[in-house]
């Protein structure tokens, strides 16, 4: 059944219609809400050990993790597909 109206056009709010409507709408607001995940943010447990001049110890595993992603980077940005990307931006 179509939800009332009132006479200046806004919906019947005193209607069953539309307090069904309503409570509809709180619990597929709720299940929504429910299903959404929240994401998982990684810990950072200590910092990247720095030597005396403030760079980042690359013997440390966190310092050749960081070398690896400076790298994969590096190799990433002359690549063909992004200097075309970077030629027609």
């Amino acid at each position: 059944m179509a939800v009332q109206k009132t006479a200046s056009g806004k919906v019947d709010k005193r209607t069953k219609e539309y307090k069904e409507m309503v409570e509809r709408a709180k619990k597929a607001r709720e299940a929504h809400k429910k299903a959404a995940t929240k994401p998982t943010i990684k810990k950072k447990t200590t910092a990247p050990a720095r030597r005396a001049d403030g760079r980042l110890d690359q013997r440390t595993k966190a310092g050749k993790e960081a070398a690896e992603r400076m790298a994969k980077a590096r190799k990433a940005k002359g690549s063909f597909v992004n200097k075309l990307k970077r030629l027609f931006k």
